[in-house]
């Protein structure tokens, strides 16, 4: 049995943004498969789904990822998530982050010893990434934070994100959320001082035992 999760990016963009789709993640394993967010353009590829995980149920998109979730005889929501591979259990659990004045989420994706975090958007570095094998982060500002009207959040800058997701001992670092800012940072020929830009359509793997 091919022991393996298998991630692949269906977006990176920022809400709006002007050249990649939003921000999307599927979890391949074994005939298992999970969506994480994403919106039009960053659907998963048809087939079966054994769930549809948002990182916020009141964003924007909640109104087309329901349509096209239901395509697929699955409802999008926050929660946790369990599926079994042989005598392993692929574990998604939801752990909250701080962002904005509700309550938002993201994934911590545990396999036999491997660790993945889903966690798009975030206004404080999650402690619960400590220690991923590979992590997709936040990346919708440059250098300096972005904080949303009355002070009830906002976005954490990649320079941030990086300086954190080192200390924090991520192994592997994806941007995945990738904003104006980000955009204009990346035009300039700017490069993060930790991690890489996440590609649309890539697969990144991880091994599990």
């Amino acid at each position: 049995m091919n022991r393996r999760l298998r991630l692949t990016l269906l977006g990176v963009g920022a809400m709006n943004s002007p050249r990649f789709a939003p921000a999307g993640l599927l979890l391949s394993c074994a005939g298992h498969r999970v969506a994480f967010d994403g919106g039009p353009g960053a659907e998963p590829p048809p087939g079966r789904l054994d769930g549809w995980l948002v990182t916020d149920e009141h964003a924007e998109l909640r109104s087309a990822l329901r349509r096209s979730a239901a395509a697929r005889g699955v409802r999008p929501r926050a929660g946790d998530l369990e599926v079994h591979v042989a005598e392993t259990a692929v574990c998604v659990r939801c752990r909250p982050v701080a962002h904005t004045s509700h309550p938002a989420y993201g994934y911590r994706i545990e396999a036999g010893g491997a660790v993945a975090v889903w966690a798009p958007e975030f206004w404080e570095f999650p402690p619960w990434a400590a220690g991923a094998d590979l992590m997709f982060a936040e990346a919708a500002a440059w250098d300096r934070p972005i904080r949303f009207r009355g002070g009830v959040g906002g976005h954490l800058p990649v320079l941030a994100v990086a300086e954190q997701a080192e200390r924090q001992g991520v192994r592997r670092l994806v941007y995945a959320h990738i904003g104006r800012p980000t955009l204009r940072a990346i035009d300039a020929g700017a490069r993060p001082p930790a991690g890489e830009w996440g590609v649309e359509g890539r697969t990144y793997t991880l091994p599990f035992t």
